[in-house]
């Protein structure tokens, strides 16, 4: 098993639908946290993160660092939201890290397509 597994609810994503995503972390060492960075190819536009772990989040954020403390059984979930209609489809590629003294462990990632 690797050390850290990563899922998203749906890998074909439309405007204005939830994105849901969890995390495991399974790392035996010590760690800080997990981040997720998002791109969204072949455009400008950005994701933005709402909660983790049911915990909303007041700014709007593109990348989203969880810190290992709030981390539950080394578990974390998400919650995102793409906003702009897009007028071509997109590859958006989802990548979560294991992040130990700003150093990343190991990492995984996830392809989805945007459209309307």
């Amino acid at each position: 098993m690797r050390d850290i597994e990563f899922k998203i609810n749906s890998t074909d994503i439309h405007p204005n639908s939830e994105i849901k995503g969890t995390i495991s972390v399974s790392y035996p060492g010590r760690y800080d946290g997990v981040v997720i960075n998002t791109q969204i190819l072949d455009s400008n536009e950005h994701i933005i993160y709402k909660s983790y772990n049911e915990k909303k989040i007041s700014q709007n954020v593109s990348r989203l660092f969880i810190n290992k403390d709030v981390m539950p059984e080394n578990k974390a979930e998400f919650t995102a939201l793409i906003k702009f209609k897009p007028n071509q489809e997109h590859e958006i590629k989802f990548r979560a890290s294991i992040i130990e003294q700003h150093k990343e462990i190991e990492s995984k990632i996830i392809f989805a397509k945007y459209s309307i």
